[in-house]
């Protein structure tokens, strides 16, 4: 595995787009990478882990996921943005090399909910395949387990320092690392193929599975008679409780059973009508109180209005008749000399007749002292009459209606039964729609316990059917599982024991290498003798000294212990062939500058074909630097602003050229 660059997206404290090109030159295989403390070498480390093992990385440890993926946010970043992490990196598999790009990004939606996506590319191309199980693929890649000997840093080293740390370390490693537990995965998949095939082997008792099958049949088959038996009870219960119902029913209803149910809405309806009919009646009384008695003086009346007439025709006479008289005068002298003497004797006189109508009329004696304006009132007062009398016989009518309504009512409620005539029948009612209730629902459980064993003969029935299709291949089959089980249990034990001598092989390798790695990191060389695994003790690290004896890992100093831990990384990394990169985070802290020396020209260029080395500037510091400078393919560094609280990657480190300005 060959890491190419990562690109890290307002990812903790990198806010925007910041990317590392990892690439390394042939006998040039370390990256530095400095930052004084808090700049972000640690989170550069997670990253890492993160794009690749997402919720399981170390980085994350007990901390709920989500959680820890909002608190990776650039604070100035936009949470509907989010974060992002990208990590380019090489597999050889076959001779054939692989380019894998993997995405791993994550932002608030609008409902305030994190959402997260994964996104791996292969040879360019987007793989569903490999993003839907990129868990899985990763184990095959670089374990979980594994990344511990390759991506660690100085908190790491210091824990590894302990001797129970040190076993757990050197367990997983030979076993995952190392082929053992591939081993180990071949002889459990056997024994599950055997546990698999014995049960298998139960084909060849298909005669006895037949019989028993057979048998749950007949019984499923007499469970489904009684189950109809009950069934075919229940309903003749539920036809009984029906026709005593129907019989109470009609003897509820020829004893005025509806009528009694609708009491109180009959009692409404009366009650109703006869509030109408009495409002009808209020109004024909206010009706009565008005002109509308006139209506039984109609002769009167009409005396009256005739005599209210020949006053006003009189008035108008005694008004006009001086006029009149000057009228005509003047008219006969207009005409003198237009008609014959005839004409005006005639019409002379039809005029003067015309004066003593008139004169006549005026001389009417006023005897009922009527107003002027009489004769108008009384045509008023007809009007108003008429319309009263419209009025009233529309009251009428529908007081008439009311009354019929209201006789009908009344004849309804008083045909509906007491409670002491129908009581009993009423209670009677009661406790049968009870009963018929509890009969359909004890009919309708028998109905379904009757479904379920008529499906349950069906499934017996098919599966029967299937026993007897499948006992002649079961006859051949047995034989061939018997070689099956056979062989390999042959292959387990040859298994076993190739794991114990792997195991062996690779625990003397690792005793070596971690030996010769100490030795050369250590500048006390005749400190420790030898360093041994203890399998029989969870893979203790045993120290033997110069004179034989075992050496307590506590007596050795802070600094030697942590030697001893990078030594045992070292060994672990050489055995497996340093295929994988290696990622160190401030390796140095407790070592003096001796044994800095020795990490520096020793360790860290043979770490591995790829290393990246995280370090402060007093670690790493002018003199290293240049001890280090023929190793190195790439540095950079990691600038801190204080007021933004922001890092930025820039090329360079301290004290090389062109990085004067970042430092």
């Amino acid at each position: 595995m060959h890491l190419h660059n990562v690109t890290l997206h307002d990812f903790g404290a990198y806010r925007g787009e910041q990317q590392l090109d990892l690439r390394t030159e042939p006998g040039r295989p370390i990256v530095l990478i400095g930052g004084l403390n808090g700049c972000g070498k640690t989170t550069l480390l997670d990253a890492i882990q993160l794009v690749l093992y997402g919720p399981k990385a170390d980085c994350v440890r007990n901390r709920p996921y989500n959680e820890y993926l909002q608190q990776c946010i650039n604070r100035e970043a936009d949470p509907a943005e989010g974060a992002s992490i990208a990590l380019e990196f090489s597999i050889t598999v076959e001779n054939e090399e692989h380019y894998y790009r993997v995405v791993r990004n994550w932002y608030f939606t609008g409902s305030k909910t994190l959402r997260e996506f994964l996104t791996v590319l292969v040879n360019g191309e987007f793989s569903r395949t490999h993003t839907e199980n990129w868990a899985d693929h990763v184990e095959t890649i670089l374990p979980l387990d594994v990344s511990t000997l390759f991506f660690f840093d100085g908190e790491k080293i210091e824990e590894l320092a302990d001797p129970r740390s040190a076993a757990r370390v050197i367990e997983s490693a030979i076993h995952s690392l190392l082929g053992v537990s591939a081993v180990e995965r071949l002889r459990q998949f056997l024994k599950t193929l055997e546990n698999r095939q014995r049960l298998s082997e139960a084909d060849q008792d298909v005669l006895e599975k037949i019989q028993k099958q057979e048998l749950e049949l007949k019984q499923a088959t007499q469970a489904t008679a009684d189950a109809h038996q009950r069934m075919a009870s229940a309903r003749s219960g539920l036809l009984r409780r029906q026709v005593a119902l129907d019989e109470i029913e009609r003897k509820f209803e020829y004893a005025g059973g509806k009528e009694y149910e609708r009491r109180k809405e009959l009692e409404a309806e009366r009650n109703r009508i006869k509030s109408q009919l009495a409002t009808t009646n209020k109004a024909l009384v206010a009706l009565a109180e008005g002109p509308l008695p006139l209506l039984l003086l109609q002769d009167q009346l009409t005396s009256v209005k005739e005599q209210a007439k020949r006053e006003k025709e009189a008035d108008d006479a005694s008004r006009f008749l001086g006029v009149l008289e000057e009228r005509d005068e003047w008219l006969i002298k207009q005409i003198i000399d237009e008609l014959p003497a005839s004409s005006r004797a005639a019409l002379k006189r039809k005029l003067t007749s015309d004066r003593k109508k008139r004169a006549a009329a005026a001389d009417l004696e006023h005897n009922l002292d009527l107003p002027h304006n009489a004769l108008l009132q009384l045509s008023a007062l007809d009007q108003a009459l008429a319309t009263s009398a419209d009025r009233a016989q529309e009251l009428m009518k529908e007081a008439a209606g009311f009354a019929e309504d209201l006789e009908v009512a009344q004849q309804q409620v008083d045909a509906v039964p007491d409670d002491e005539f129908i009581g009993e029948l009423v209670e009677d009612r009661k406790i049968a729609i009870k009963q018929l209730a509890v009969a359909q629902a004890e009919f309708e459980r028998n109905e379904s316990l009757h479904d379920e064993a008529v499906a349950r003969c069906r499934r017996l029935e098919e599966e029967l059917k299937r026993a007897h299709s499948s006992r002649h291949a079961a006859e051949w089959r047995s034989k061939w599982l018997e070689r099956v089980v056979k062989y390999s249990g042959k292959a387990r034990g040859t298994l076993e024991q190739l794991g114990v001598d792997l195991l062996a092989h690779h625990i003397e390798n690792v005793e070596v290498a971690v030996l010769q790695s100490f030795k050369t990191l250590m500048r006390k060389q005749g400190l420790i003798r030898d360093i041994t695994i203890d399998t029989e003790d969870k893979f203790a690290l045993v120290l033997t000294g110069p004179d034989g004896d075992a050496i307590d890992p506590g007596r050795l100093s802070a600094g030697e212990r942590q030697l001893l831990a990078v030594s045992l990384l070292w060994g672990l990394a050489k055995t497996a062939g340093n295929r994988l990169p290696s990622i160190i985070d401030t390796p140095l802290g407790r070592l003096d500058s001796k044994h800095r020396e020795h990490l520096v020209d020793r360790y860290f260029p043979e770490a591995g074909r790829q290393v990246l080395l995280l370090s402060t500037d007093e670690e790493i510091d002018e003199k290293l630097l240049g001890r280090l400078r023929p190793y190195l393919s790439h540095t950079y560094m990691l600038v801190h602003d204080d007021k933004t609280f922001t890092t930025t990657v820039k090329p360079g480190y301290w004290w090389t050229e062109g990085a004067a300005h970042v430092a």
